[in-house]
């Protein structure tokens, strides 16, 4: 997803790791918990929680945290958060869809409304950009793992659909019903995942101009630093020169 990863590369370029991983535990835990929460208590029975445990562990994330987070789930001690998805349009008619885990549905929707207001965007209603992305089972491994062919035969082979292998690693795709069946068959071969989530793949991307492309991340910055934002999905492709002007 070109987005996607150009957003995370402009994060790291701009020197942001530690705020990006002090984000990223608080986002872990707080799946961590829903998910110990929604299914049952054995990670090898729910995938969700074991996905979420194995994110977890590829972060990091000290292994206290992580079992503070399980409990907390079971033990019903956890808050009880909404899975709510937003949507909208951000500069140059990029189009952008928020996912997010709140236990404040007005909060959110307010901050993130006044979110795309700020940064010349625009909040659309449900729907009103998703028909523009495919809902897909997304799974990611080292690319140290396996060469590109021979992920593509596993994945294939496991009911993916496609994969997509570069120098970052490979990220298989599958239908999101299917996700848990092929999450576990490439398991028992490469072992655990680094992530495996569902998610939105653009059917097309949107060249930005270098001018807009300024205007676009900070928009996307913002909203990825909401506390209650999972992840951001924007169909956009940017210049790698102007990824190095934004950066500097």
């Amino acid at each position: 997803m070109a987005g996607h990863s150009q957003f995370k590369n402009i994060m790291h370029r701009k020197g942001r790791q530690d705020a990006v991983r002090a984000k990223l535990f608080t986002r872990l835990q707080r799946e961590i918990q829903v998910a110990a929460k929604s299914g049952l208590p054995d990670p090898a029975a729910n995938p969700r929680l074991r996905a979420a445990i194995q994110a977890a562990k590829a972060a990091n994330m000290p292994k206290d945290n992580i079992e503070r987070a399980i409990k907390r789930g079971q033990g019903g001690e956890a808050e009880n958060y909404d899975e709510v998805r937003y949507e909208g349009y951000g500069p140059g008619g990029v189009a952008v869809i928020v996912e997010a885990l709140t236990d404040n549905r007005n909060r959110t929707a307010s901050a993130v409304r006044s979110t795309f207001g700020k940064h010349g965007g625009t909040l659309g209603e449900t729907n009103s950009v998703s028909f523009q992305f495919n809902r897909v089972g997304s799974i990611r491994y080292p690319a140290a793992v396996a060469s590109a062919d021979d992920m593509l035969e596993a994945a294939i082979e496991a009911g993916a659909e496609d994969v997509e292998s570069s120098e970052e690693g490979h990220e298989i795709l599958c239908a999101p019903d299917d996700l848990a069946a092929v999450q576990e068959a490439l398991e028992k071969r490469f072992g655990a995942p680094e992530q495996a989530i569902l998610t939105w793949k653009p059917q097309v991307t949107v060249p930005v101009d270098d001018e807009k492309a300024e205007s676009l991340f900070k928009l996307l910055e913002a909203l990825d630093e909401n506390d209650d934002v999972q992840r951001v999905i924007a169909n956009f492709e940017v210049s790698e020169a102007a990824l190095a002007r934004i950066a500097g």
